[in-house]
């Protein structure tokens, strides 16, 4: 019975932690792009294409 009186307010004080830090990432933006990240992978970049042209010739010689 001791040990509940220790477990319930370490679990009341992890709650609002996650409380805390979900407020947090809300207001510092992590929740407005949701579709940016998932479209930015399928997007080739430059610089890599330059390298990997880069690499094929050299390869190729």
């Amino acid at each position: 019975m001791t040990g509940l009186l220790f477990l319930i307010p370490i679990a009341l004080a992890m709650g609002a932690f996650g409380l805390a830090m979900f407020f947090w990432a809300m207001r510092d933006g992590q929740f407005e792009d949701l579709d940016g990240a998932a479209q930015r992978i399928l997007i080739d970049d430059e610089n890599d294409g330059e390298t990997n042209d880069a690499q094929r010739i050299d390869r190729a010689q």
